[in-house]
């Protein structure tokens, strides 16, 4: 989750999921949720498409496995109608999303675009995407002076010990520093905006 900062005016879009089939024949839709509680897709108001055009008011009727959940939409009044939509992407403005309950919690969109800078002060670069490729967060550092291309580096205390997000930078330590060499990682995969707590 994010850390304790209110955003005002803020007019990002955050996808909380995305429609994979339908159920039954009356209208049922599955939605593959990226939140931290699948339930919770429907916790923020009416969702929307990207670009606006259509909004949804979703109430869960089943939650599935692997964040796979049940939802029905007055919007959606037929098993076409829920087919039609599959691969449609979901979204709520950030100024929806609540304010978190810990200080050591962030949205991971809220990470993007934040500067990074080495425990000395030097710039390291900006975070670019977080992945989760199974084994925990990963920020993608790009822009890192005189290194090609972006690296990885692990969303833990260790390896990111300071998140000052009003400030607009987290601080990475030494041993973690994208300007590494040994610290380039794997190729970067599309990842889900959700809520976080660094392990």
């Amino acid at each position: 989750m994010a850390n304790k900062k209110q955003i005002s005016g803020d007019n990002r879009k955050i996808c909380l999921g995305v429609f994979v089939g339908a159920h039954g024949v009356q209208g049922l839709a599955k939605i593959k949720t990226f939140t931290g509680d699948p339930g919770a897709i429907a916790a923020y108001g009416p969702v929307a498409t990207a670009d606006g055009a259509r909004r949804f008011t979703l109430s869960v009727r089943q939650i599935l496995k692997n964040g796979v959940v049940l939802v029905s939409a007055p919007e959606i009044e037929s098993r076409e109608d829920a087919l039609a939509l599959s691969k449609t992407k979901l979204f709520v403005d950030r100024d929806a999303l609540p304010a978190p309950d810990d200080a050591d919690e962030f949205y991971l969109e809220d990470l993007v675009g934040l500067s990074v800078e080495e425990e000395n002060g030097e710039n390291a670069g900006e975070i670019a995407a977080v992945h989760n490729f199974g084994a925990g967060d990963l920020l993608e550092v790009a822009h890192i002076p005189n290194v090609a291309g972006s690296r990885l580096v692990p969303f833990t205390r260790q390896a990111i010990p300071t998140v000052d997000i009003p400030a607009g930078k987290v601080v990475v330590a030494e041993a973690f520093s994208p300007q590494r060499p040994e610290n380039d990682g794997p190729e970067p995969a599309d990842g889900a905006a959700r809520a976080r707590q660094r392990p």
